[in-house]
């Protein structure tokens, strides 16, 4: 049956009543709206006559009953309005049809409608409960969230805001919800304020996609090998007072400096499941709210140099000649041991004494250390000769107690120096053992910048500290600049850095004449691992800046100096040397090196800055 005049039609899923059929079908749509429409656009609900829309009111009827009837059959619009409604008029055809819409009891088009089945039903009817029962459990649940709470139940979905926090997604159907932009930032306000966060949470390791949990493997025992016995040297494992994984000790045996270094390879086998975790992470991840180790805390409990009476390590054997009248070291007599005895590598057993920084400061004028000391001063020297890069600016550690930050500037001691160039002696020596013997390992290497400088000032050593080229791992002995060293290895931190454990597993494949891994092995794995470190740093870096900004919301009255570093127009970069905080204020008329007043005006965490009032000392 063709339409006609007043009509009732379908258009699209609306009812439609027909003005006038030709060419084209003149049909009114609710709201009064007239469109011109092909007659395939429309289909025939009833021929009318339908006078005005809004008398297509609801009807009451018994729907069930005649589903009941009808069950597996098939019927038409105006046969199943004639046993819902008793009629078949326009009011109750459009009525009729809804019903069919709905798709819960019947489905088709107006001639040819199907009568679902009772399962069907039944599994629908189960199906749009449970849809109905989430719709009003969200609803409830936005509710809490305008009302600033929430309820433990919420925590899952909640995890949807988080994952745009975190910056693994760009979309959330609650922010959109709540009238917020789904930004990292619009997210943290969002968690932190609602209470899902504590309040000065940190994001970054979760944003850097660092891996947090906690490494648990079986350990394996330590072999049985003979180790020489170093147990009758004095032996000072110097560091931070609350370092957790001491990995090197330091003494001296005559002519002979010993660096000792935990034995970390003894227990993690190249391609072990160990080694492969290890190498996924990269580094140990340093956060002021703790450490995040690459390796299980039981390695560090078993190999760490000073935590047991006695320490397996692996040692290196510094020879001098003559150390009594030590004026320089000359690297190219340092670090042989094919044909005479400069270097000697050996597993041994150390019992080591663990003494802070502090404690060693007091230690240098006698003893073991003095000697140690000369050695040390020496090598510094003969670095400054071959150009190393001195770049001092202010250091600070940051420890997290009981939600408050405490900020402690890093003293500079000659102590610390003792111990950084011992480390870096041997580097330089154990890659010169490594280079000699045929030993594929990961040096450290660093091209000189375009312009070298000598910089004397804070803001020179800043311009000149952006001017360096970055240091990268090489299978390739090359100059590391900034160290003024001619090659360099890091072996000192095998329990904190992958690629010095990598080094510790060629030597001691080299010691006992197992096979080496390739050059192409070794690039292939301190590759993966880089990844991972350099996340690692990363994370540690935006950590730290976030932490700081917390300690100035703790000081919310600070008052302070900071020095200016470079210029931007009407804004200058400087540094707080109270908090090792570099960032950008507003002020004119400076000059670098300048001394500013700083007054804190306000710390925005999510977006990690902060604003201060300055002026010229």
């Amino acid at each position: 049956m063709n339409p006609t005049t007043d009509s009732l039609v379908l258009y699209k899923i609306r009812p439609a009543r027909v003005l006038s059929v030709g060419e084209k079908i003149m049909i009114e749509l609710e709201g009064g709206q007239v469109k011109n429409v092909r007659p395939k656009d429309i289909e025939l609900l009833h021929p009318g006559p339908l006078l005005d829309l809004s008398d297509l009111a609801p009807q009451e009827g018994d729907i069930e009953e005649a589903w009941a009837l009808l069950e597996g059959n098939t019927t038409n619009l105006a046969e199943l309005s004639e046993l819902i409604y008793a009629d078949f008029t326009p009011i109750t055809a459009w009525a009729t049809w809804k019903q069919v819409a709905n798709g819960l009891f019947f489905s088709g088009r107006p001639q040819t409608i199907t009568v679902r089945s009772r399962a069907m039903v039944e599994r629908d009817q189960q199906e749009r409960a449970a849809r109905e029962a989430e719709r009003r459990n969200y609803k409830a649940f936005i509710t809490r969230l305008q009302a600033n709470t929430f309820l433990p139940e919420d925590h899952e979905r909640l995890k949807e805001v988080e994952k745009v926090a975190f910056g693994y997604s760009e979309n959330s159907r609650i922010l959109k919800t709540l009238g917020h932009q789904a930004t990292k930032e619009h997210a943290y306000r969002f968690l932190t304020k609602l209470g899902y966060w504590p309040p000065h949470y940190n994001p970054y390791p979760a944003r850097c996609q660092i891996n947090l949990s906690t490494l648990e493997l079986p350990i394996p025992e330590l072999p049985e090998d003979t180790r020489r016995d170093l147990t009758h040297l004095t032996t000072y494992a110097i560091d931070n007072a609350d370092t957790q994984d001491p990995d090197d000790a330091i003494s001296i045996d005559g002519n002979c400096l010993w660096v000792h270094i935990a034995d970390v390879a003894a227990l993690v086998a190249p391609d072990s499941q160990l080694d492969h975790e290890a190498r996924a992470r990269g580094a140990n991840l340093y956060l002021p709210e703790g450490v995040v180790p690459m390796l299980p805390h039981k390695v560090t409990h078993n190999l760490g140099l000073g935590l047991q009476n006695v320490s397996p390590a692996l040692s290196f054997g510094i020879q001098f000649e003559d150390i009594d009248n030590l004026e320089s070291i000359n690297p190219d007599t340092i670090g042989n041991s094919l044909g005479n005895t400069k270097l000697e590598i050996c597993h041994s057993w150390i019992q080591a004494q663990r003494i802070s920084y502090q404690e060693a400061e007091t230690k240098l004028d006698s003893g073991p250390l003095y000697k140690i000391h000369q050695i040390t001063e020496a090598f510094y020297k003969q670095r400054q000769a071959q150009g190393t890069v001195n770049i001092e600016l202010p250091e600070v550690n940051i420890k997290l107690r009981d939600n408050i930050v405490h900020i402690i500037p890093v003293e500079k001691l000659q102590s610390r120096e003792l111990v950084a160039n011992a480390m870096l002696l041997a580097g330089e020596t154990i890659a010169r053992y490594c280079q000699q013997a045929n030993i594929p390992i990961p040096y450290v290497v660093q091209p000189p910048p375009d312009q070298p400088q000598n910089p004397t000032d804070l803001a020179a050593m800043w311009a000149y500290r952006k001017q360096l080229k970055p240091s990268r791992l090489s299978v390739e002995p090359d100059l590391h600049f900034g160290l003024g060293m001619p090659m360099y290895t890091r072996a000192t931190s095998p329990l904190r850095r992958y690629s010095d454990l990598l080094v510790h597993q060629q030597i001691c494949a080299h010691l006992d004449n197992k096979p080496l891994l390739s050059e192409e092995q070794i690039a292939e794995r301190f590759d993966l691992a880089d990844i991972g470190s350099s996340l690692v740093r990363r994370a540690e870096r935006l950590s730290n800046t976030h932490w700081k900004l917390v300690w100035l919301i703790q000081h919310s009255e600070w008052e302070g100096d900071a020095i200016v570093l470079e210029q931007e127009q009407d804004r200058v970069w400087v540094t707080i040397p109270e908090l090792a905080l570099e960032t950008k204020v507003r002020i004119q008329g400076t000059n670098l090196n300048d001394q500013l007043n700083l007054k804190l005006r306000e710390v925005d965490l999510p977006e990690l800055a902060c604003y201060f009032n300055a002026r010229i000392k």
